[in-house]
């Protein structure tokens, strides 16, 4: 391709490469063809040679006056024109693939680890008596689980913050506590409490307690918590509600044992 240069540099390569150019303002003009070199003596291509200097004739080298490489030098008032080795364009490299986002966690996707879950029990021994209330318990703590989600190794941690008393006879409660016996909470046996429920009807229940969960995982840099909490339902439970009758007796049991309701 042709690049306009400055003279200096342009006279260099134009002894290299036999070209040169002029412009007038509007176009480019390249002349110029570099004479072979010729050994003193050798014969003129333009004719025989001459002693008496008019060409054709043999005798003394003719005078041809300056080559047009010679005039194309000392025009040194115009811009240069010269040759240059086309340069290759290489292709441009391909953009690396961008790496995959990293998969967010989302609290749902914990449910893979397998949270505890809890069963409730009846205080005491899984049984009530209709119209008194019946004490609810069940066990629930923090805990962790180990795990492998979406290719990396984690632990998550897992905190109950809620209650769902499903008590078998539609009727449901949610509490922040998982109940306590009334002896531990130091009080008389069917006194209501925060997860007791009263029955109207003798029968078999089937009762559920369901934990809520708020949670936080450990990719090896601490731990993280997650936006929401998970809802873990737990097993059936059944508990058997009986109806009590009692009797007025002018004696104690201790003094008539066989009296109506001993």
């Amino acid at each position: 391709m042709f690049t306009a240069v400055p003279a200096s540099t342009c006279s260099t390569q134009v002894s290299q490469a036999g070209l040169c150019g002029s412009t007038n303002g509007t176009s480019v003009t390249v002349t110029g063809t570099q004479p072979a070199a010729q050994s003193p003596g050798s014969p003129s291509s333009s004719g025989s040679p001459s002693s008496s200097g008019t060409p054709g004739t043999s005798g003394a080298p003719v005078d041809t006056g300056p080559s047009e490489l010679e005039r194309c030098r000392a025009d040194a008032g115009r811009a240069r024109v010269c040759l240059e080795p086309r340069r290759r364009t290489e292709p441009a490299a391909p953009a690396p693939a961008s790496a995959p986002a990293a998969p967010t966690i989302s609290i749902t996707d914990l449910v893979t680890l397998t949270p505890a879950t809890a069963t409730p029990t009846a205080d005491p021994s899984n049984v009530g008596i209709a119209g008194l209330p019946t004490n609810f318990v069940t066990t629930a703590s923090v805990h962790t689980r180990t795990g492998t989600l979406f290719g990396a190794p984690l632990t998550a941690r897992f905190t109950p913050v809620g209650y769902d008393f499903a008590y078998g006879d539609g009727t449901t409660a949610r509490t922040t506590t998982p109940g306590a016996t009334w002896d531990t909470l130091g009080q008389p046996q069917f006194t209501p409490t925060a997860t007791s429920h009263t029955y109207t009807d003798r029968g078999t229940y089937d009762t559920t307690v369901t934990i809520h969960y708020t949670a936080e995982i450990d990719l090896g840099t601490g731990w993280i918590p997650l936006t929401g909490t998970l809802t873990i339902p737990g097993p059936t439970q059944q508990i058997r509600i009986y109806e009590a009758h009692t009797a007025l007796v002018a004696h104690t049991c201790t003094e008539h044992p066989t009296a109506p309701g001993c």
